[in-house]
């Protein structure tokens, strides 16, 4: 494994792990049982992701690529990220088991100005075909769209070059007073940005 992939590797897994986090607290504020499984569905993509790279750590020190202790590096930053995504998993469950918050919890955090969406896009949007740099979404709604899910792929920190496609599930984070116009736009069922 060169140091290209190795980066790349840790990487994703960080930015899943991110990711879910940010899913996971959002699945228990919101009561959002979609986003919950998203994350569990993500826990299973990096258990295989994190298997995947200490894998290739064991062959790389065995064929002398690696030193020891090189991979046990890269080893370690994986079985961190997956302890991350197995938190996050354990905070979802508490949304898919139905645990119903302390109301203070609930209050303190519903009190926060910042808000994190899921919404597809419809084939009605008008953001359908267009760049996030071509409708500029975050100085206009105030949402910045953080990660966008594309069938099983998933793309972390789009740029203003990332193409929105129909059926696109975009993950959104800002201001609680965006959130409405964001996902009617989003939707397809609002045409003005």
């Amino acid at each position: 494994m060169s140091e290209k992939e190795a980066e790349a590797l840790l990487l994703e897994l960080k930015e899943k792990a991110e990711l879910m986090v940010d899913l996971a607290y959002s699945s228990v504020i919101y009561d959002n049982k979609d986003l919950a499984r998203e994350v569990y569905e993500l826990e299973n993509f990096i258990d295989v992701l994190n298997e995947e790279l200490q894998k290739l750590a064991i062959k790389d020190v065995k064929g002398g690529e690696l030193e020891v202790n090189e991979a046990l590096a890269i080893i370690q930053l994986g079985a961190c990220s997956e302890a991350i995504a197995d938190a996050a998993r354990d905070i979802a469950d508490v949304e898919l088991r139905d645990v119903e918050l302390h109301p203070v919890i609930k209050e303190s955090v519903l009190e926060s100005e910042e808000v994190f969406v899921r919404v597809k896009v419809g084939e009605n949007s008008v953001l359908k075909g267009k760049t996030l740099g071509d409708i500029k979404l975050a100085s206009q709604t105030g949402m910045w769209v953080i990660a966008i899910k594309r069938g099983n792929k998933w793309i972390y920190d789009p740029r203003k070059n990332t193409r929105i496609e129909e059926g696109d599930i975009l993950f959104a984070k800002g201001p609680r007073e965006g959130m409405e116009h964001f996902m009617a736009i989003a939707e397809g069922k609002e045409k003005e940005i």
